[in-house]
Parts: C-alpha cells; structure tokens; sequence
C-alpha cells in the first residue's frame, strides 16, 4: 500500500458533541496533511465549500501550517500570486469576482482594542470570508466563528481538526469530509 505525497489521509469519522450548559451544537472532523502540498489540497478544498460570509478561525503553534493552510484556500479561489502572513500589517486582502477573502495574522496584536480603531467590523459582510489567525488574540472583539481549524505538527506532516460552530461550517465539513 504507497500512498502519494500529496494525500490527505481522512480516516476519522464527523461527529456531534453537545456543549453542556448550552443548546449550540459542534461538530468536528480530523484529518492529516502528510505534507506542505496536502496542506495546499486541504485548503483548497475547503475554499470549494466554504460559503460567503463565514469566518474561519486558525489555530496552531507557530509554524504549524496556518499560512500554508491560508495560501491553499486562496489558490482553491483562483489565486495565483504570493500568499505572505500579514503578521505586520494585521490584515491583507484578496478580491475574487464573487467574495474578497480577509486574511488576518493577530499574532502581534498587542490589544484588542486595537481592532477597532482598524475598522474590524467592516471586514465581516456577506460579500466576504475572513481567515483569523490567532483568533484569541481579538477576543472579545472578533465575532464568532463558523469554523475553527487547529493545526498541530504530526512528525513531518499537520494533523488538522475542523470544528463547526454554525450551519456555514458544518455543511463546509460534510462537503470536505465526504
């Protein structure tokens, strides 16, 4: 049995928790990149069925595969150019025919407040998808999200964990774990 390089081995089931205390529901999927092209596939993929107006939280040590992750997705919208982290400028944007993806890296935020003066709240529309990284960073101020992704180092590849927290991210799940 040889796989490829570029597979993304899905060998866990999508599954319900019930949160205690509360009548939001979760559900999550795992997966694993073997490496940095199935870390470009798995973005992709979820750029094919991730609705307009969601946003995506990214987790992960540094390192972990958050841009690549990012750089993936973008690609899957029809992105060609450079994908760089926006760790100095907080926030870059891409505009495609249908949607503008915002991407921000909040990992030098110093206070949340500071994303107010920035305008947070006219990034999050209908038109748009927001990419977060280090969403607790902007905490309170961010809204929540429909889908958070935690990557974390698995020897050479990411083992990935979508959760769904709305109906924009599970249906994205069923689709990519399907």
């Amino acid at each position: 049995h040889q796989r490829t390089s570029t597979t993304i081995h899905k060998s866990y089931k999508l599954f319900c928790l019930d949160l205690r205390h509360s009548s939001i529901m979760k559900k999550s999927w795992q997966t694993t990149a073997t490496d940095e092209l199935a870390m470009l596939e798995c973005g992709a993929q979820l750029a094919k069925h991730l609705k307009q107006g969601s946003v995506l939280y990214l987790t992960g040590d540094l390192g972990a595969g958050k841009t690549t992750f990012t750089r993936g997705f973008l690609r899957g919208l029809g992105h060609i150019g450079n994908v760089k982290s926006p760790t100095y400028t907080l926030v870059e944007p891409y505009e495609f025919a249908h949607v503008v993806v915002y991407h921000f890296d909040l990992y030098r935020l110093q206070d949340p407040q500071e994303l107010e003066l920035l305008g947070i709240r006219d990034y999050f529309h209908d038109k748009s998808m927001v990419l977060v990284e280090w969403p607790s960073r902007g905490e309170p101020i961010l809204p929540a999200p429909d889908l958070i992704l935690d990557i974390s180092v698995l020897g050479e590849g990411r083992a990935l964990q979508f959760t769904a927290f709305t109906d924009k991210g599970y249906d994205a799940l069923q689709q990519i774990s399907s």
